[in-house]
């Protein structure tokens, strides 16, 4: 019987124990009275706090969430998002004074004190602080090595900071550790640092390692338009004008839809070869291939008006206008053909009722992640910082009906929403 009332007992001390630890858990001596810890999470206050956060009312959510606080001045969880919540009104001084003070608390386990930092991390990022952000990112890291998060945020303060190599590393830890299902993007990403250390390379002239790295950038992702534009560039400076050929008329079957960035190079090099034609069967051929290719239009425009054939560069440029009558480069082409024909009444005439109800834009781009705007091309995002997600934004549809599905939003925007990139 004495084994059996030992085990009893063990059993009951055991329960004993459990029941203290959770008591322990839920309840706080604050200020010489116990608090329910779980109190906060169920008074009104909180509730609301979450319910305006997720309505975006910011105010309205810093006004409940602090009230909450007060309830339990403790609660870790809530002084965070009140944090936060004050980085996004932008009231960095104040937000760096909250996850600061949380730093002081004893007892933090590690998990807590990476929160604490990467919250004070983002608070000095904000601030323009960059040196103590990547000293608090850094932190997390040494504390939990997988945080997410934090390598993200130090990928990204790489990039600013133009430490090509720094964040192609960054990012490869951030790849290990996504797994297959993000291995597309971490392989976008890695090329295009590729091409920006290719882009070191080349502006130091060491062209054989630029041709290496933007020669990887391609293998890590084909689509990566602005690596076959220097790898090109590099074989030039080589003294191949043959390769520079090959591999700009390669981007352009890669990704049809950019084949204007290599334009000017190719007629360039064509003209070297003494191979004029082949300029002209390349646009013909893009516009033939994509009915609404203005851009094919404006070039084979340019290129035909320079060899003295305006009248037919001015029926191209038409063409183009009336599939994409905002484009200010269209216009721009106009201009000047209609100037090499000596300004011919009637095709004046035309051009004025194609344009009556037009607005002109600066070749307007739009970010599909975040919806900024630009006036050019930008590989990177400056606003969300994504590589790669940057269309041309159509005005308006184009006027005959085509088949192919259109890859560029239809959005009207004012003339004023368009900023100027740079």
């Amino acid at each position: 019987m004495q084994p059996y009332f030992l085990l009893i007992g063990v059993l009951i001390a055991l329960l004993a124990g459990l029941a203290a630890g959770k008591a322990w858990e839920r309840y706080k001596l604050v200020e010489g009275r116990w608090i329910d810890r779980r109190r906060v999470r169920q008074v009104p206050h909180f509730i609301l706090g979450l319910n305006f956060l997720v309505a975006n009312q910011v105010d309205a959510a810093i006004e409940e969430l602090e009230k909450a606080a007060k309830i339990d001045p403790g609660a870790l969880e809530v002084k965070l998002v009140l944090g936060n919540l004050y980085r996004e009104k932008g009231q960095v001084g104040r937000a760096v004074q909250e996850h600061q003070a949380l730093l002081q608390r004893p007892r933090l386990d590690r998990v807590e004190h990476a929160n604490v930092l990467l919250c004070l991390g983002l608070d000095f990022r904000r601030g323009g602080f960059i040196d103590r952000a990547t000293s608090a990112f850094t932190e997390v890291l040494k504390l939990d090595p997988d945080n997410e998060a934090a390598l993200a945020n130090l990928e990204k303060l790489q990039e600013e900071q133009h430490q090509w190599q720094e964040a192609y590393s960054t990012r490869q830890r951030l790849a290990a550790l996504a797994g297959r299902p993000e291995q597309p993007r971490s392989q976008a990403i890695l090329a295009f640092l590729e091409h920006e250390i290719g882009l070191q390379a080349l502006g130091q002239h060491q062209l054989d390692e630029a041709a290496r790295r933007f020669s990887a950038a391609i293998e890590l992702d084909r689509l990566v338009v602005p690596a076959y534009l220097h790898l090109g560039d590099v074989r030039l400076l080589q003294n191949d004008t043959a390769a520079a050929i090959k591999i700009w008329e390669t981007m352009i079957e890669v990704a049809p839809e950019r084949a204007y960035l290599a334009f000017d190079r190719l007629e360039r090099a064509y003209g070297t070869l003494n191979g004029p034609g082949r300029f002209e069967q390349l646009c013909r051929r893009l516009i033939q291939g994509t009915a609404r290719d203005w851009r094919a239009r404006v070039a084979l425009a340019a290129h035909l008006t320079s060899r003295g054939d305006a009248q037919k560069a001015l029926e191209l440029v038409f063409e183009a206008l009336e599939h994409n009558p905002h484009a200010l480069a269209i216009h721009q082409a106009i201009w000047n053909t209609l100037e090499a024909l000596k300004l011919p009444s009637e095709q004046v005439a035309r051009y004025v009722e194609i344009t009556r109800t037009s607005v002109f834009y600066l070749d307007p781009h739009l970010c599909i992640r975040c919806r900024y705007r630009s006036t050019e091309l930008l590989w990177q995002c400056p606003h969300c910082h994504e590589w790669n997600t940057f269309v041309e934004e159509r005005i308006t549809p184009a006027t005959d009906n085509e088949s192919e599905i259109p890859a560029l939003p239809e959005t009207p925007v004012p003339p004023v929403a368009i900023d100027t990139a740079g």
